[in-house]
């Protein structure tokens, strides 16, 4: 068996820095043990896996460890498949997802648009001891939502400079970690951390602006932003809060296009 399978940088319009994630359309579903196979043989932090269901796609993503509730930068480099690939015609997509609803993308000139659930973050007043002693200084303030935490700096130059220890971050399972600050030539900046999804550090996460967002928009007081991530391969998003809903802007290239043999 075969299946088709597509390499792409994604939140960013140059090939080889953004986020690269697989995407394999399929006919039907395969045995979760296969797929989590192919994204383990992927070895991307993410692989997006999707099949028609009418006028829509269901879709899914894999690490190379386990199944995640959303992705962002899968479902951009998903969507760019769909659009520029699959149905070169359609202007939008929609994608049926299993935890986190629906998830519509749309062309926005040469950048593709995602709607997404805002999740705003709340105070964490006693952040655990080993996300403090694994980013190696302290942050201003922590937040958090179910499965995230996020280390709030004062400067740009905090967030570049953390070296983490993995292995304590690895104990916050099943949270990751993002670190944040406002940003120079945009309006915030951030990385990632998730060694407990065997992600030491993703390159751009959509999934945290979630989060960044309605945070910074409150901040801030404004509600559309322009985001870095500051990870070595780097990345940017344009962000609109919008009440529930968050707007996640980006590019996606194209570097590999292909067959996987089963």
């Amino acid at each position: 068996m075969s299946l088709p399978v597509f390499h792409l940088d994604a939140f960013t319009a140059r090939p080889f820095t953004g986020n690269p994630a697989a995407v394999c359309p399929l006919a039907g579903w395969l045995d979760d043990g296969l797929l989590q196979a192919v994204a383990a043989e992927n070895n991307l932090s993410e692989t997006a896996f999707f099949v028609p269901g009418g006028d829509h796609y269901e879709l899914r993503w894999f690490t190379p460890s386990c199944e995640v509730k959303l992705c962002g930068h899968a479902t951009l480099a998903s969507a760019w498949v769909v659009l520029h690939v699959l149905e070169p015609g359609r202007k939008s997509v929609r994608f049926e997802t299993r935890s986190s609803g629906a998830l519509t993308v749309s062309r926005d000139g040469d950048l593709l648009a995602m709607d997404f659930p805002a999740l705003a973050p709340w105070a964490c007043p006693e952040p655990p001891p080993a996300l403090v002693e694994g980013l190696g200084k302290a942050p201003v303030s922590v937040v958090q939502i179910k499965d995230n935490y996020f280390a709030v700096y004062e400067r740009e130059e905090d967030v570049r400079n953390i070296r983490p220890e993995f292995n304590l971050l690895k104990e916050l399972h099943p949270a990751g970690v993002a670190i944040t600050a406002p940003g120079g030539d945009a309006d915030f900046v951030s990385r990632y951390f998730a060694p407990s999804y065997g992600i030491p550090e993703d390159p751009v996460t959509g999934s945290t602006h979630c989060s960044l967002a309605p945070y910074w928009a409150k901040r801030l007081g404004k509600v559309k932003l322009h985001a870095r991530q500051v990870s070595a391969r780097g990345g940017e998003l344009w962000c609109e809060v919008k009440e529930d809903r968050v707007i996640l802007k980006g590019n996606a290239v194209l570097t590999v296009r292909g067959e996987l043999l089963i």
